[in-house]
């Protein structure tokens, strides 16, 4: 005979079982929701630290970036006077340009490459230290030198102006010594003479005349033989001429001389008497008569024929 349950008690145990179903399912639910929200705490908690980590990464990029930036400027201030270093720093300015671009296209999260930019910043540093430091020596060996050349000059202007004095000086000497050297004359006479060889004024009674003066005593004259030549022009200041035909050259200029005479000439006075001869005729009024060596005007004098 089979048994048969109960319609009460499957009712229980239908309701038991419906229970324990929902508090299955409400056990479920309770730890799906704390699954759920675990992960949502921990995407969160990986956004929220990914969030800070490129916004460390892009800080850290724009400090770098910054930073290059600064560089590029203080080399672009950097000059000097030197065309080697100017060649090297034009050629660094372009590693810093290109720097400077290299950063800005990369991405701030590639780490390996930031890190790569900062080493090469580091080293376009010590290359613009070593620039400063060169050109400090060389500005400083500049002036050094500048103040050498300077005193040099100044040294050499001293110099070039004494030495003008110098030569001034002795040009002046050598002028004093050559005006000094050059023969004088004194005691000038010119006198006519007639037929019995006395002395006359008369114009119609003349035959010849003479040409008397001194050579002055001058140690610093040359000493030897030394030719006197006499110019004697008629009142109307033609030349006379004894047909000689005397010259000389005086100042580059040749000259005819109406008569001359050879002397030895020691240092000391020399008394000297020149003949004028041979004249045709000889008219009235003043005549003038003008000495010279080849190197000077003795003196003049003049006598009046009536």
């Amino acid at each position: 005979m089979t048994n048969r349950e109960d319609p009460l008690e499957r009712l229980e145990r239908q309701e038991q079982e419906k229970k324990q179903r929902q508090d299955s399912l409400r056990k479920t639910t309770v730890i799906l929701t704390i699954i759920a929200v675990v992960l949502a705490l921990a995407l969160a908690f990986v956004y929220i630290q990914r969030t800070k980590l490129v916004n460390d990464l892009e800080a850290e990029k724009a400090d770098l970036t910054e930073q290059v930036v600064a560089l590029q400027s203080d080399y672009q201030n950097l000059s000097s006077d030197y065309d080697v270093i100017n060649a090297q720093l034009d050629s660094s300015r372009e590693e810093v340009a290109q720097l400077v671009d290299r950063i800005k296209k990369t991405q701030a999260v590639d780490r390996a490459k930031m890190r790569q930019y900062e080493k090469e910043l580091g080293t376009l540093r010590s290359i613009m230290r070593s620039y400063i430091v060169q050109i400090d020596s060389l500005n400083t060996l500049n002036r050094k030198l500048t103040v050498e050349a300077a005193s040099a000059r100044k040294r050499a202007e001293e110099a070039g102006k004494l030495n003008e004095e110098l030569t001034a000086r002795v040009e002046t000497l050598s002028g004093q010594v050559a005006a000094g050297s050059i023969l004088k004359g004194r005691n000038f006479s010119l006198h006519a003479y007639n037929q019995s060889d006395r002395v006359t004024d008369r114009s119609g009674r003349v035959v010849r005349m003479m040409l008397s003066l001194t050579l002055s005593e001058n140690e610093l004259a040359p000493k030897g033989p030394i030719r006197v030549y006499v110019r004697v022009t008629d009142p109307e200041g033609f030349l006379l001429q004894d047909g000689t035909n005397a010259s000389f050259n005086f100042n580059g200029e040749a000259m005819a001389a109406t008569a001359s005479r050879e002397v030895d000439y020691t240092g000391s006075d020399v008394d000297l008497s020149i003949y004028i001869n041979n004249i045709p005729e000889y008219v009235k009024g003043v005549y003038t008569a003008e000495v010279f060596t080849e190197q000077a005007l003795l003196g003049k004098t003049e006598i009046l024929l009536r």
